[in-house]
């Protein structure tokens, strides 16, 4: 059977360069960088390429780079930092949105009940929030604002450039999870007035297991991992030589390549959302302009996510649900139910996220594939039975 993969979000096939340039630091030059031998000063000096050329893709100072292990462990330690720093200074607010990564989500809530106020600004319709929200909630005590670059479930973009400028004038410390940004869409630390930046490799075909964390000079930057000196003294733990280097070649080639990866997955995105909307009582969810190249993300009325997914893996389709119940949950996706989406709605979901291996044949097979599954769900659904007789309004 052809598999079709379209779960990209979720994580990513290695590029042939990435794996190509991790190979000889898993064989041949494997050296710690910080040793002072020949061996381990040759893997520092890649280290140093490394870090210079992930700077480069955002326009910020390597120095300004600290490499972690992903997305969640650079989101913990920008927010803790800026939450220590504030404290010192008697700040204890927080800004963020209802439907951040749970990354950002669970850290924030840990801080409230350590004493900081945080502010959860609500998420339009559209999945996109307005700097004048982000202005309004600002307080003489706010230390932080973290906003998703894009989002994670429904691809849409917010503006992070003008908020980055809200934050700027009013002194207040900015930081954007933009794991699902990065390596997709172009992004420029100075000129979207981000402070601290957090992204992961393998959400742009670089390996699992690196992140990267860029926080702007002269913000104080606290060490959660103790032990050693590496990072600049801000995250102990020998450097995953290896899996550095073929990331920052990863998001070198895919920031190379951005304009014409978006000019393919853009036009295979909505082949797809203009197919899908065929079904009777389906929607698109987010912005239909403002989103990722990538993302389609679809709620379908009187259906389950979770039968969605089996069947569509029967016919070879991997994707993912809105909805959290594939990790064994009941509950609707937290992302959906904050674009104010009913309970019932936000169940019936599915998120598409393409990549530039995927196909027209792939967009074909999968506008082959989901009318049918969803038709069969829904003729053994006593729910869409009811809305079929009229005895429940439809909610699409």
């Amino acid at each position: 059977m052809r598999i079709v993969y379209v779960d990209n979000a979720a994580t990513t096939a290695m590029s042939d360069k990435a794996i190509s340039a991790m190979t000889p630091y898993l064989k041949e030059i494997y050296g710690n960088p910080s040793s002072l031998h020949t061996s381990g000063q040759i893997a520092k000096e890649a280290l140093d390429e490394a870090r210079a050329r992930v700077a480069k893709c955002l326009n910020a100072d390597p120095r300004e780079i600290y490499f972690t292990s992903c997305g969640s462990e650079s989101d913990n330690q920008a927010i803790r930092s800026a939450a220590v720093n504030g404290l010192k200074k008697g700040k204890k607010h927080i800004i963020t949105t209802a439907f951040e990564h749970h990354a950002v989500l669970h850290t924030l809530k840990k801080l409230e009940k350590e004493g900081f106020d945080v502010t959860y600004l609500d998420v339009h319709e559209n999945g996109i929030i307005t700097a004048e929200q982000v202005e309004k909630a600002i307080r003489a005590d706010t230390v932080l604002v973290t906003v998703m670059y894009a989002n994670n479930e429904v691809g849409t973009i917010q503006p992070i450039r003008q908020i980055g400028e809200v934050c700027s004038k009013h002194g207040v410390v900015f930081h954007t999870d933009a794991v699902q940004a990065v390596g997709h869409i172009p992004v420029d630390v100075k000129a979207d007035n981000i402070d601290m930046l957090s992204l992961s490799a393998h959400k742009f075909h670089g390996p699992k297991g690196v992140g990267a964390l860029y926080c702007k000079r002269g913000i104080a930057l606290n060490t959660f991992i103790e032990g050693g000196a590496q990072e600049r003294g801000r995250r102990a733990g020998t450097e995953n030589i290896a899996g550095i280097v073929s990331a920052s070649v990863a998001l070198e080639e895919a920031c190379e390549n951005i304009a014409v990866n978006s000019k393919k997955l853009s036009a295979l995105r909505d082949k797809i959302i203009d197919g899908l909307l065929k079904i009777p009582h389906s929607r698109l969810n987010g912005d239909r302009v403002h989103r990722l190249p990538a993302n389609v993300n679809m709620c379908f009325e009187g259906i389950e996510g979770e039968g969605l997914l089996l069947l569509l893996d029967d016919k070879g389709i991997c994707a993912s649900s809105g909805s959290a119940c594939t990790s064994g949950s009941l509950d609707p996706s937290h992302v959906l139910l904050a674009l104010g989406l009913p309970h019932e709605v936000a169940h019936g979901s599915l998120r598409i996220s393409l990549s530039v291996y995927n196909t027209d044949e792939d967009a074909e097979a999968i506008l082959k594939a989901v009318p049918q599954v969803v038709e069969y769900l829904r003729n053994m659904s006593p729910v869409w039975e009811e809305l079929k007789k009229g005895e429940r309004k439809h909610l699409i």
